[in-house]
């Protein structure tokens, strides 16, 4: 995942998706941030991420889109060239990319392929290339890495007048760290070539996610997280932008039962991830807490299970192709 830049206005006037979600009607404008309220550091992010993926199914959800749909968007890759060019943006430590490699390895068995990655942080960096010296079946891959953000990228990419066309670019659950998204999106499918493909994965409008976003944002500290913005924002994008695209929904849960037990830790740091807020519990104000509390236990954010809260973190992949639809991309 990238770095958040600092929060600015997009390019296109008609997409502004922080001032959409901002506008959108609540009832709860008499709930506030107060000072003792700040945003996670990236570093208490992580910490907070990894706590969600423990209690999630999205590595699960991810295989399953593996499984079901990632052999269908390669099987059409590279037109029977000898060398097919993919481009990962925002791929962090790499173990996603690796699994697309593979599923392109056994799609086109003999096929070079080159797999270049945009990715800003070198913690992530580090991970990547090390998983990839400690994989003995990737003969036949070159990797080169871009330490850079994607906007840096397309700055470079520019500057040199570079005109190298992929086959496949995938964006996994990076566009929200994103300042442009519209110009990035039409930036990245400006680089496929004939035929190509660009994979857009992003929360599902149905998650529990645009629910909170939509009632709670203006409640909680400003956060350098980016967009909130779901599949419906990005499939708006394309459209916009004339761009064909299949959309595939799949489940995906996270058990957040702890939220609702007194200090519980594990309850504590997924109300920190769920608000992007360090120590929500302690510093938020006891009627934010409890109107938050309610509304992850409503329909449109969770499910009941076998006496547990299922909190709905379904994602969407948006898959395109490089052919424009036939109308007026900005009607």
């Amino acid at each position: 995942m990238e770095p958040a830049p600092e929060m600015k206005r997009n390019r296109f006037p008609s997409m502004n998706f922080e001032a959409e979600i901002l506008a959108a009607p609540h009832d709860n404008s008499e709930l506030y941030v107060v000072p003792s309220m700040r945003s996670l550091t990236a570093e208490e992010y992580v910490e907070a991420f990894k706590s969600f993926l423990d209690h999630s199914t999205e590595h699960q959800c991810m295989d399953e889109f593996n499984k079901e749909e990632m052999p269908r968007i390669m099987a059409g890759l590279g037109n029977g060239k000898s060398t097919i060019n993919v481009l990962g943006v925002g791929s962090g430590t790499g173990e996603q990319d690796l699994k697309m490699i593979r599923i392109l390895q056994a799609a086109h068995p003999g096929v070079l392929i080159n797999n270049e990655i945009v990715e800003p942080n070198p913690q992530h960096v580090a991970a990547y290339k090390e998983l990839v010296n400690q994989a003995p079946d990737l003969q036949g891959v070159s990797f080169i890495w871009h330490q850079l953000t994607s906007s840096e990228y397309e700055q470079q990419v520019k500057e040199k007048c570079i005109n190298k066309k992929f086959d496949f670019i995938h964006m996994i659950q990076m566009l929200y760290r994103v300042e442009d998204i519209p110009n990035i999106i039409k930036f990245f499918h400006s680089c496929l070539d004939h035929q190509g493909k660009l994979l857009i994965i992003i929360l599902a409008d149905s998650s529990g996610w645009a629910s909170l976003w939509k009632k709670y944002r203006h409640c909680l500290p400003s956060t350098d997280s980016g967009h909130y913005i779901t599949s419906d924002g990005i499939t708006a994008v394309l459209r916009r932008l004339g761009i064909q695209y299949r959309v595939h929904e799949f489940p995906s849960g996270w058990d957040i039962t702890e939220c609702f037990v007194e200090g519980d830790p594990a309850g504590g740091q997924m109300m920190d991830f769920l608000t992007g807020t360090k120590n929500f519990l302690g510093t938020a104000p006891p009627a934010l807490r409890r109107r938050l509390q309610e509304a992850l236990c409503q329909p449109e954010c969770s499910s009941k299970k076998d006496g547990r809260v299922i909190f709905c973190n379904n994602l969407s992949d948006c898959s395109t192709a490089p052919t424009l639809l036939k109308y007026n991309a900005w009607a």
